[in-house]
């Protein structure tokens, strides 16, 4: 009877280590409202992208890191953003070198 009351003690020491490792390990255990389907916490301005605007920019977690098609989109828009700016910036020097 006291071995097997051991063991049970030893059992439940052990479980509550393991818990504990996990609770470290894994965060506390909130959990965050879910998402409607197709929808995403990341969120971007439609245009006139400022660098608060990709520094407040939060993806999504997944098993492995960040969901891949939420960066994928960041990056395309930061790309197009900044392929925008970069086209208005030569025709404004074009047109600067044109007039003076």
């Amino acid at each position: 009877m006291t071995t097997a009351l051991i063991y049970l003690v030893i059992m439940l020491l052990v479980a509550a280590v393991v818990f504990l490792l996990a609770a470290v390990v894994f965060g506390r255990g909130e959990e965050l409202a879910p998402l409607p389907p197709g929808s995403s916490p990341t969120r971007l301005p439609v245009r006139d992208i400022t660098g608060e605007d990709v520094r407040e920019v939060r993806f999504q977690l997944v098993l492995r890191g960040y969901k891949m098609s939420e960066v994928d989109w960041v990056m395309r828009r930061l790309g197009g953003e900044i392929d925008t700016l970069r086209h208005r910036v030569a025709e404004l020097e074009a047109e600067r070198q044109t007039s003076g």
